[in-house]
């Protein structure tokens, strides 16, 4: 795996060599993997996705109080550890299982991009099955998308030092930019509750049908333009990798909360707040952030992730249900 130091990240080309490994290598280089999308189907899937992030944290926004925001900030040990657990456990949890599993370049890359991304709105829902605390929950939603902003280049940036060659790998700027992306909407639905509060469940029923349409809409034409290269993101490793993190956070999160004795709802609120990433935000960047021709179907990745993390994290809540029945 070749890459000329000090050239731009979009400077560089893919090539898929039979196996689970990207050559990444200059413009001058002749390359064996092309962008399987045309630039109309390609610009679709790219607008799709930017739409849903939009819906998502419009409605994300609007689960929000400002009320209980403040007093959450005021009495913040359990969105301090919660944070903690965000940022410290599911990027050091990416970082590792790349390794274990000897991921390509492009692969870590996409791995370490979703364990450091903030946690998604789909936490809220499993802490409210839970019985969990959902102000703690939506308020750790709220804080780590903000702090997101910083920490997550941060992180990247870090880790991305792990790996050979990866230094200049990440576009950080195009994260920036879909970071901000995330902030505008969210704040949005915030002014939305704060000020007309009875549009909010409406938002979010809408909201959730868009989605869903759109993630239907969005596997159709994916699935048209890839076709056979789909296999590359269901490859043993990456399939490994994505049932082991949200596994790895909601048991390290609660762990790490039972350490610093918490009570029982917030251990399982902030269990679910670790393990659970914002897939919208992960697909986005990996879609947008990257060119077709290097990213390749490896942007479905957070697809699969989200099938485990709700499988998983559905798992522990019949496991809970049962366990309060009996």
């Amino acid at each position: 795996m070749n890459q000329t130091e000090g050239q731009n990240r979009d400077g560089y080309e893919t090539a898929w060599n039979g196996g689970n490994t990207y050559n990444i290598t200059p413009h001058n280089v002749t390359t064996g993997f092309q962008s399987p999308f045309s630039p109309v189907m390609d610009m679709a899937i790219s607008g799709i996705t930017i739409i849903i992030l939009f819906i998502t944290m419009v409605s994300l926004g609007c689960t929000m109080e400002i009320s209980k925001i403040k007093a959450h900030i005021l009495k913040p040990k359990g969105v301090a550890i919660a944070v903690v657990a965000q940022f410290g456990i599911m990027p050091l949890t990416a970082f590792s299982l790349a390794k274990i599993f000897q991921l390509g370049a492009i692969e870590a890359v996409t791995v370490l991009i979703c364990g450091c991304c903030p946690g998604g709105n789909l936490s809220n829902i499993f802490a409210l099955a839970l019985k969990g605390d959902m102000n703690l929950s939506i308020v750790m939603t709220t804080c780590s998308t903000v702090l997101a902003l910083g920490m997550m280049p941060l992180l990247l940036f870090l880790y991305c030092h792990g790996f050979n060659n990866l230094e200049n790998a990440v576009p950080y700027t195009g994260i920036t930019i879909a970071l901000i992306m995330t902030l505008v909407p969210c704040a949005i639905g915030i002014a939305i509750n704060h000020r007309v509060p009875q549009y909010s469940q409406i938002i979010i029923k809408v909201g959730l049908s868009i989605l869903l349409i759109a993630t239907v809409a969005i596997g159709v034409m994916s699935g048209i333009s890839i076709g056979g290269t789909v296999w590359v993101v269901l490859s043993p490793q990456l399939m490994a990798v994505a049932a082991l993190m949200p596994l790895t956070g909601y048991l390290l999160g609660y762990l790490m909360s039972t350490i610093f004795k918490v009570n029982h709802q917030c251990r399982r609120t902030i269990s679910m707040e670790t393990g659970c990433q914002n897939i919208q935000l992960c697909s986005t960047i990996l879609k947008v952030a990257f060119p077709p021709e290097v990213i390749g179907p490896l942007y479905l990745f957070p697809l699969i992730y989200i099938l485990f993390q709700g499988g998983e994290a559905l798992l522990f809540i019949i496991l809970f249900r049962c366990y309060q029945s009996f």
